[in-house]
């Protein structure tokens, strides 16, 4: 079904305050929608297949771009609509006061851990309680760098579909799976398959990151940004580690910490 082109101008659309109302989580959760800025992140979700059930462009000149056109074929060939709108709406849908002049409102990914084939990759990164968007954005783009299979966030971590979030992924997300599940389902699951659990753990008991080599699929549990891990959630790893602190501080940011550790059962697989 080919979708359509229309125009809006007016703040006071229907539509309009809809979509506005995507910026809060509940409304998210609602709606199953979810909205991303940027022609960027619009044209990395297109080439992993997802396309907008909504695209927002500003002016002549962004639908002008070669890569929007593109998106905008897509889009409309995909059944989703394309609407044709002003700067001041693109901020009031994005909450920014210098917009990007491309909006794409998506469809949130169902994805549970039953849905998920650990086979398909060597590393996967799991965060318990994530609380920064910043850090749950960069962890999506490590994963997609060292060909991670995608973040699970365990318990009450931050909406992995807000604004903030989605931004700092730069495209990520939609290239990684992404669950969010509670430790208690999280772990049996784990354990009815192969896998690895390697938490990042300050406490006894703890390897040189270094030192250990890493089966795959390796889990990387990383904990949360100010408490780190529940001792019990780090009891239940296969191996604990930490990495050299040379200064005065006693921890990495969670998510330079998933980085390094996923770098180096990266690099220890092309060795």
């Amino acid at each position: 079904m080919t979708g359509r082109r229309s125009r809006i101008e007016s703040l006071s659309n229907p539509l309009i305050k809809r979509m506005r109302l995507l910026r809060e989580k509940r409304h998210r959760r609602a709606e199953g929608l979810f909205l991303a800025e940027g022609l960027r992140i619009a044209t990395e979700a297109r080439e992993a297949g997802v396309l907008p059930s909504w695209l927002f462009l500003a002016n002549e000149d962004a639908a002008a771009h070669p890569l929007a056109k593109t998106l905008v074929d897509a889009t409309l060939a995909a059944g989703g609509e394309v609407i044709d709108t002003t700067p001041a709406i693109l901020s009031k849908l994005s909450g920014k006061d210098n917009p990007q002049t491309i909006v794409g409102i998506y469809a949130e990914p169902k994805t549970g851990l039953a849905d998920l084939d650990r086979a398909t990759a060597p590393i996967w990164l799991v965060a318990e309680r994530l609380r920064d968007p910043g850090n749950l954005g960069t962890m999506l783009r490590t994963g997609d760098a060292v060909g991670a299979g995608g973040l699970i966030l365990l318990d009450e971590s931050t909406d992995p579909y807000g604004v903030e979030a989605v931004r700092a992924s730069m495209g990520a997300i939609f290239t990684q799976k992404l669950v969010q599940a509670r430790w208690d389902d999280f772990l049996p699951w784990l354990r009815s398959g192969r896998g690895e659990l390697v938490a990042t753990w300050l406490g006894g008991d703890t390897q040189d990151y270094q030192a250990v080599r890493y089966a795959a699929p390796t889990f990387i549990l990383i904990g949360n940004e100010s408490q780190g891990l529940p001792a019990a959630y780090a009891a239940a790893a296969d191996v604990r580690v930490k990495m050299p602190m040379m200064g005065k501080a006693d921890s990495l940011n969670a998510a330079v910490a998933a980085a390094v550790m996923a770098y180096e059962v990266l690099n220890q697989r092309r060795s």
